[in-house]
């Protein structure tokens, strides 16, 4: 069973968490930032992860 929160709720729970003078610039790029932590949470969850190893080797690829 998934322990993340509906979008919903995850979203009020943010906005409770900021401070009364954020801008709507700034909420977005937090319910952005929550958006891809949901999603990497649910698929570590299904998975679809790789090992430290192979991010390494994937990552070189890139970063020669």
């Amino acid at each position: 069973m998934s322990t993340l929160s509906s979008p919903k709720q995850a979203t009020l729970q943010l906005v409770e968490r900021l401070e009364d003078d954020v801008t709507f610039e700034d909420i977005i790029y937090e319910l952005y930032v929550l958006e891809k932590i949901q999603r990497g949470m649910k698929d570590a969850e299904a998975g679809h992860v790789v090992s430290h190893d192979e991010a390494k080797q994937r990552l070189s690829r890139w970063l020669k």
